[in-house]
């Protein structure tokens, strides 16, 4: 069954942005399958704005998608509190400034974008230094308290406010544990809408059966990657689009993909005008108890570290 609500995130500078806004096929193709676009604000430009207005006008509904300077992290960690309520005020300036009505307010839980970057380059010591980093569980405390009175106020304000969590999220909160919290930087920040990214590209051969796990624990998911963004893995292509669509809208009415961009690119976005979501999807049955395994030993390593 088709989702209750289809969303494409987007993380793309404004020219770029600006092209994929002025181009009529692409905004009819959006407003025929009734799709929501979560945009990454990469900037607080006046063009931005502009490409903000135009898919509203539209009657494309748009989220923010809160990111800061790269020498601030991008993503929200926990070290960068401060630096975000600075760019919320900025970000509400520019919003008023500009006229924008954004349906949400949406923070990216993961480790410095300078971290990943590490990480990609060099795994091992960039996992070793999170595990280390883990043993400190003032961090999460800290983050915690600056981040729910962040909440607090953006909520008087009015704010709806989104979360997109690692999927590890769901292994914490199945066993009573923070360690996966400390581990990559998410943070268990009660939102009006929290969106688990389970990339299939990013999870390796047992990518779909974690997916497929995690959907069920989930209120939203979201669903990539098929370009775009920060991450120099391979894409997914038109069929692994399509089975990871299906298996999320098995069990979970709010589906997201990463990344909008992608899908213009890729030439993804008619071929769902008339998706079959109902298709039948069948795993392999090495995939699932390989994803099963994966998941007990998350749940037995937050157990013992929690």
């Amino acid at each position: 069954m088709k989702p209750a609500r289809l969303s494409f995130f987007n993380e793309q500078d404004p020219p770029e942005l600006g092209a994929l806004v002025e181009d009529g096929l692409v905004l009819g193709q959006l407003r025929a399958l009734g799709a929501h676009v979560t945009m990454g604000l990469r900037d607080l430009s006046a063009e931005r704005a502009v490409a903000v207005q135009r898919l509203m006008g539209e009657g494309v509904p748009v989220g923010a998608w809160l990111l800061l300077e790269r020498e601030h992290g991008y993503f929200a960690t926990h070290d960068n509190a401060d630096a975000v309520a600075a760019r919320v005020d900025a970000f509400r300036a520019w919003v008023h400034r500009h006229g924008l009505r954004f349906t949400a307010l949406g923070f990216d839980f993961e480790p410095d974008l300078r971290e990943l970057d590490h990480l990609f380059r060099h795994p091992a010591k960039a996992l070793g230094a999170w595990a280390w980093r883990s043993r400190d569980r003032g961090r999460r405390a800290r983050a915690l308290e600056a981040w729910g009175a962040l909440a607090t106020r953006l909520r008087a304000d009015g704010w709806a406010l989104e979360a997109y969590q690692f999927p590890l999220l769901l292994e914490d909160r199945a066993t009573g544990s923070q360690f996966f919290q400390r581990f990559t930087s998410s943070l268990d920040v009660p939102v009006e809408r929290e969106v688990v990214m389970a990339y299939s590209s990013l999870l390796g051969p047992l990518g779909p059966g974690l997916l497929e796990g995690w959907t069920r624990g989930a209120r939203a998911v979201a669903v990539g990657s098929t370009g775009g963004g920060v991450d120099p893995l391979p894409k997914l292509s038109f069929d692994e689009l399509s089975r990871d669509l299906r298996l999320a809208a098995r069990t979970c009415r709010d589906v997201s993909v990463f990344s909008l961009e992608g899908c213009v690119q890729q030439g993804f976005l008619p071929r769902l005008l008339d998706f079959d979501w109902d298709a039948p999807v069948q795993l392999p049955l090495t995939q699932r108890a390989g994803a099963a395994t994966v998941r007990s030993a998350a749940r037995l390593v937050a157990r013992l570290l929690r």
